[in-house]
């Protein structure tokens, strides 16, 4: 049974209390490092590599994790290769799988759509098992033009995702979409996390998206230390304004306007270990090669929070 409609605002205020006590999820890795570093493959993907091309980049740049998209894993397979073997790879270079990008519609309100978006998802986390991965992306995919009011009802089917990662073995991030109308901003993600009553409930925060739908990088600092598992870096300029910035627009960490340093101290301090994912569209940078590109980004990523860590309050 469903509670009666309630003030979004309101919610979301009594929220933010409960974040640090209630969003742990039980299934944490953590690195021995202070932070590990990621590529997500986005970062690339004008450069048209293969799955396999992209690992080699990743291998060569120096990074300890990779964050594929599912459409590209389907390429890898629909070419006649295995899985399995770009999972070798991987485990040969040395690259872990900390998350992988889908868009499974399992938010949407109908409920044929719904299931139709779960049988999806189902089949984007075995391939993302199989290829040695352990979390994937949920972004309000399919709500992204209409708002969905009954957060609890989308609590619920947040819940439903996580039990079919459950059977999977990999985790479904619940992740901010800034430009969406539904899971817009970090307190409404943070509180259908908590709603949803699952113990491996997380949310993928990215530095563009908190800044894009307004959540600004404040309420960072009430989240539990599991709560984030994986954050996407990336930094945004002072132009274009908000409201018309672009994914486009995002450009390497450092290299903006964002409040990095803070943001990562916050993050550090409450107790996040997990990886920073390298998460850019920048048209500029999908011209270069691909390679430059993908250690230009570790280096200024590893400087930024070189800085953070060092900084004083």
């Amino acid at each position: 049974m469903q509670p009666p409609p309630f003030d979004r605002r309101q919610w979301l205020a009594g929220a933010a209390a409960l974040t640090g006590a209630a969003l742990a999820p039980a299934a944490e890795v953590k690195t021995p490092k202070p932070f590990g570093f990621m590529l997500n493959t986005a970062t690339i993907m004008g450069q048209k590599l293969s799955l396999t091309q992209q690992i080699d980049v990743a291998a060569k740049a120096g990074y300890d994790s990779f964050e594929p998209w599912i459409h590209d894993i389907e390429a890898f397979v629909s070419a006649g290769n295995k899985v399995e073997d770009a999972a070798k790879r991987l485990k040969d270079a040395n690259l872990r799988v900390d998350s992988a990008i889908g868009f499974a519609q399992w938010i949407v309100d109908g409920e044929a759509d719904r299931k139709k978006g779960l049988e999806q998802a189902k089949r984007d986390m075995d391939l993302v098992r199989r290829l040695g991965g352990i979390r994937i992306a949920a972004p309000p995919t399919g709500a992204t033009d209409k708002a969905i009011k009954d957060l609890f009802e989308v609590a619920d089917r947040y819940a439903e995702l996580c039990k079919v990662g459950d059977k999977v073995g990999v985790v479904p991030q619940l992740e901010v979409w800034g430009f969406s109308k539904s899971l817009s901003r970090l307190g409404e993600t943070a509180l259908v996390a908590i709603e949803s009553g699952h113990p491996s409930a997380c949310v993928l925060a990215d530095v563009y998206h908190l800044h894009k739908g307004g959540s600004g990088f404040g309420g960072l600092r009430v989240l539990g230390a599991g709560s984030v598992q994986v954050f996407h870096m990336n930094d945004y300029p002072a132009n274009p304004p908000r409201d018309k910035i672009t994914d486009a627009d995002r450009v390497y960490p450092g290299d903006g306007v964002a409040p990095l340093v803070p943001m990562l101290r916050d993050l550090h301090q409450l107790g996040f270990r997990g990886m920073l994912s390298l998460e850019l569209f920048n048209r500029t940078y999908w011209k270069q090669d691909a390679l430059l590109v993908a250690k230009t980004g570790l280096a200024k990523m590893k400087a930024v929070v070189e800085k953070a860590l060092s900084a004083k309050r």
